[in-house]
């Protein structure tokens, strides 16, 4: 069985998406999924229990901060870690995002260094 870290990916922008996953895995994790919608997101955490999500703040369906206020309140979700990416870059946008609930945020554009950095730093207690 494979016990790398289990990461979500969530982002309604195609290319963004397959960005993220590539620097996923180059973080040495493994992809549950990757999908375009909040709603789809949030199903797949519930059934899935990644160890981390990374989700888009604007997302149809669900927001990633409605994404991670619902992991949040759920006790089977509660612990999976959120990392979420946003063209939002104020100290507004920063502090509703970690006001929802999740343990980092990374603003776009960001670098592929500099995400893979993030995701190690969020999957580095997860048993490997």
């Amino acid at each position: 069985m494979d016990s790398r870290p289990r990461v979500l990916v969530a982002d309604d922008e195609d290319d963004i998406r397959l960005l993220v996953t590539l620097a996923v895995r180059k973080a040495g994790c493994t992809v549950v999924a990757s999908v375009a919608d909040g709603t789809e997101a949030l199903a797949v955490a519930r059934t899935e229990t990644p160890d981390l999500l990374v989700l888009d703040v604007s997302m149809p369906g669900a927001t990633g901060l409605e994404v991670c206020t619902a992991l949040r309140a759920e006790p089977a979700t509660a612990g999976c870690r959120v990392l979420l990416l946003s063209a939002g870059a104020s100290p507004d946008d920063i502090a509703r995002g970690l006001s929802a609930g999740a343990d980092a945020y990374l603003p776009k554009p960001f670098t592929v260094a500099g995400l893979v950095a993030r995701v190690r730093d969020l999957t580095s207690g997860v048993q490997a």
